[in-house]
């Protein structure tokens, strides 16, 4: 069944014009083994480390098969954490970009009203956390009766987190005939539980390291006393001098506290964990993404499924109290195949939870003596110059794909009764216009956006200063993507 080419997916053209431009080279192991199972229309439930492309291994196949006429969602991802949710809806709208696929985002925070809006119009996946989701089915705002995919995701942190009654809430809202598909880096007793009760004879696909701390990753570790933690990072980070870093810690107050020295060192740091606002923990989170800044102190809601390129040091401030955070922790380094590098920080009260961590890698986490003070003075000049100069800012993951494509706002809505069949009818009376260069369309109320795909944009928006929409000309403007 594991397919070695591309091309031997038969993926539609545009499925695979969108994985060429997201820098697909090949498909990793578990993409390899997934997709075609999915493909089938097959239960799954898959076993694989934190960083191994397991979003893309479920987004492609169903961005191949829902059907782009349908208006109903066709796919439910439910995600731990909001992060996540925003994240695996980025990563399967870009997939879906060039199939004109609308994916929507609902998680807690976020304004009821703008999902609910969303969630009227044309709809094919939803993706989105447990409380929230629960939400819009009690309300009548998700309706679920043609869910044909379902996927679990991080099913093992979402079982810690408590949402095993959620999670069947949610599913004995859907169709049973359906796809369902269960992703999880670990595989506790009460996933066997969600498979046994939800899933029809599931194909078992485990993709193990030889250890299950990822061999791609160089692990050390320092005895150190409380007090002295934090002159210990500093001396790490001056010697090893990273581009990218994320600090962990177990509680917001170490958080905020670790961050405020980092601060007054002049790192260029910002912090992120459950107790700030939504806004600002997107805000932070895009700007790591993009390189703005190089250092981010986070408690675990950092840790799970973020997908973050080139992160080249992860630093347990302090040890994770359970085992498997220890793995998605320095999962945060060292993804699809690259080099990383995680570090440790333990303190004598802690030795119980590293032996924890031990048993369960399966391996010793190497020791290391604290660095020298000659070994730290001759890094410092090197590590000043990069503190003085200005980070180099990343291109976001889909910006190739926006690239031939120009978004548009068009001044009126829902208010004036704008439709989606308005826009489109006036699109396709401008020569050399058809609905394959029409790209989602989201109608709010006093807006109306759509994107412009094939390089078409600026002709368009050229055409629409003087071409009526549903009976007069509107202002018509460009939006950055």
């Amino acid at each position: 069944m594991i397919k070695e080419n591309l091309k031997d997916y038969k993926l539609s053209s545009e499925l695979l014009k969108a994985i060429s431009m997201l820098n697909f080279k090949d498909f990793t192991k578990v993409q390899k083994q997934v997709i075609p199972v999915v493909l089938k229309q097959k239960d799954v439930v898959v076993k694989s480390q934190t960083g191994s492309g397991k979003t893309a291994a479920f987004a492609i196949p169903i961005c191949q098969l829902v059907d782009w006429e349908e208006n109903k969602p066709q796919a439910l991802v439910l995600t731990p954490t909001r992060e996540l949710a925003i994240q695996v809806k980025e990563d399967i709208f870009n997939i879906g970009r060039f199939k004109r696929l609308k994916v929507s985002a609902v998680y807690g925070k976020s304004p009821f009203y703008n999902e609910k809006k969303e969630l009227k119009q044309k709809t094919h996946v939803v993706v989105g956390t447990p409380g929230r989701v629960i939400d819009h089915i009690d309300k009548g705002t998700f309706d679920t009766s043609n869910i044909k995919y379902l996927v679990i995701d991080e099913a093992d942190e979402m079982l810690n987190m408590g949402f095993v009654d959620q999670i069947e809430t949610i599913i004995n809202s859907l169709p049973k005939e359906r796809v369902t598909i269960l992703l999880s880096a670990t595989m506790p007793k009460d996933i066997e539980t969600l498979r046994n009760r939800y899933m029809k004879d599931p194909i078992h696909i485990e993709i193990e390291e030889e250890n299950k701390a990822a061999d791609n990753i160089c692990q050390e570790r320092y005895d150190v006393d409380e007090r002295d933690k934090m002159k210990l990072l500093r001396d790490i980070t001056i010697i090893e001098n990273p581009d990218s870093c994320i600090i962990f810690c177990n509680t917001k107050q170490k958080v905020d506290e670790v961050y405020g020295e980092l601060s007054k060192l002049q790192y260029t740091c910002r912090k992120i964990h459950g107790g700030m606002e939504q806004d600002d923990r997107l805000r932070i989170m895009n700007g790591f993404k993009k390189g703005y800044f190089r250092y981010l102190v986070a408690t675990d809601v950092a840790a799970r499924g973020i997908d973050i390129d080139n992160i080249t040091l992860v630093i347990n401030y302090d040890i994770p109290e359970d085992k498997e955070s220890y793995v998605h922790r320095i999962g945060r380094t060292g993804r699809i195949g690259k080099l990383g590098h995680a570090v440790t920080f333990v303190t004598q009260r802690e030795n119980r939870f590293l032996n924890d961590i031990h048993d369960y890698i399966g391996k010793e986490i190497v020791l290391k003596e604290a660095p020298k003070v000659e070994i730290v003075n001759d890094a410092k000049e090197e590590f000043e110059d990069k503190m003085n100069t200005r980070p180099e800012v990343k291109e976001a993951k889909g910006a190739e794909l926006s690239k031939e494509i120009m978004k548009l706002h068009i001044n009126a809505g829902k208010k004036t009764k704008m439709r989606a069949a308005d826009i489109v009818g006036a699109l396709c009376n401008i020569k050399d216009m058809t609905k394959d260069d029409i790209g989602i369309i989201n109608i709010v109320d006093i807006s109306t956006f759509v994107e412009i795909l094939n390089n078409k944009g600026e002709m368009v928006f050229k055409e629409l200063q003087n071409t009526p929409i549903k009976g007069r000309v509107r202002t018509v403007s460009k939006v950055d993507i």
